[in-house]
């Protein structure tokens, strides 16, 4: 994989933390704090397969590639402003802890009526 260069990385991105609690009926609710910013390059890779609960619209897949950080899961979300990425998968392609690719797809919350 070429290096990309410093510039192409120029999405001001939020990663989201999960926090589970309790719902008082003996489950668990998630919500996501957010966590620290970082920079990064957003890639469209067209969209999902099969849509979701019958909807129509379906969501984008995208390629983020970000400066490497340890400790970034699949539980974690991406934010870009009003627009929130679940991450699927997150890799260091060459092994040498310089550059972070993250799979990631869409998040479009339903509005409550």
């Amino acid at each position: 994989m070429t290096h990309r260069p410093l510039g192409a990385r120029r999405r001001r991105l939020v990663l989201e933390l999960p926090v589970d609690e309790p719902d008082g009926f003996g489950g668990r609710l998630r919500r996501y704090v957010a966590g620290p910013m970082l920079w990064g390059s957003l890639e469209s890779l067209g969209s999902a397969a099969a849509p979701r609960g019958g909807r129509t619209d379906r969501p984008g897949l995208y390629r983020v590639g970000l400066r490497y950080r340890s400790g970034v899961t699949p539980a974690m979300r991406l934010a870009d402003g009003p627009r929130r990425f679940a991450i699927r998968a997150a890799d260091d392609p060459d092994g040498r802890r310089r550059d972070l690719v993250c799979e990631v797809e869409e998040v479009i919350e339903e509005a409550s009526p």
